[in-house]
């Protein structure tokens, strides 16, 4: 007799600390309320972990689709059998997707990113950070920024990213951390892309420097505290996207990328409202 196919169900985050998101209690209850049978799990890689291993597993058919965080976003652009474009010019993907038995690779920062932007042009741009994100972000900005300041406390990864800026016809420098505290202060767009603000005990990502009166800030950082960086921002009457924003737009692009039906983002808000409530 055959064995019957197994049902793909489960949905995995991998990352260095997955076990400390907040992604598996933002979607478990919603995929519960939907009773559909899957499952959202975290799946913690450390830094140089066996991802031979983590691939393998995410080619087995009980497995949906991975959501994938630091520091494994590059690894993950190069696993994909398939990849989207932001994917491909940023060289990041945080949600690999089984579809037809390929892995398929998405950037869903870069759609927050872009959802939360708007649209709207900024004269002078500063990515505090070199990663994943930090390059979903610059992508999000190509053609809607006279200037793009990158620094990182690893200068190469901040060359890199650069690079990649000009590559995109983006006017794009690195600058120094110490360097990009003073620039804070006249820039219109910050975006802290960096673990900074986790801590209740960090100050802002950028320093003590005011912000310009027409500035954004983007924080990707999400907490059950009100970060330093966005508490500041809001005292200097600055608009502030914070990481439960982006986590909420970036939560609602899966949606149909895992062939959800609309519903789906309303449940999803309401989780996460929830969720900040309670912080």
């Amino acid at each position: 007799m055959t064995n019957p196919p197994v049902a793909a169900s489960r949905l995995l985050l991998i990352g260095s600390a997955a076990s400390k998101a907040m992604s598996p209690g933002l979607w478990n209850p919603v995929l519960q309320q939907l009773g559909n049978g899957w499952t959202y799990e975290p799946w913690d890689v450390p830094a140089g972990g066996d991802l031979h291993t983590t691939k393998a597993r995410l080619q087995q058919p009980d497995i949906l689709a991975a959501n994938v965080t630091m520091p494994h976003k590059h690894w993950a652009a190069g696993a994909a059998d398939r990849v989207t474009a932001p994917v491909r010019l940023s060289g990041a993907c945080n949600l690999l997707v089984r579809e037809a038995g390929e892995l398929v690779g998405y950037n869903t920062d870069f759609t927050a990113v872009e959802m939360l932007l708007d649209g709207a042009a900024h004269r002078h741009a500063l990515l505090l950070g070199a990663g994943g994100a930090a390059r979903a972000a610059l992508i999000a900005l190509r053609g809607k920024a006279g200037a793009v300041s990158i620094t990182d406390q690893d200068p190469r990864a901040a060359k890199d990213l650069m690079d990649l800026g000009l590559e995109l016809g983006v006017d794009t420098r690195t600058v120094t951390w110490s360097s990009a505290q003073d620039l804070a202060a006249g820039v219109s767009l910050v975006v802290n892309a960096t673990p900074i603000g986790k801590d209740s005990s960090d100050a802002p990502a950028w320093g003590s420097a005011p912000l310009a009166p027409d500035a954004v800030l983007y924080d990707f950082v999400y907490a059950r505290h009100a970060t330093a960086s966005v508490a500041r921002a809001r005292g200097l009457g600055v608009r502030c996207i914070d990481g439960w924003d982006h986590l909420r737009e970036q939560a609602v692009a899966m949606v149909p990328l895992l062939g959800l039906d609309g519903r789906v983002r309303g449940l999803l808000q309401e989780r996460l409202q929830h969720l900040r409530e309670r912080s």
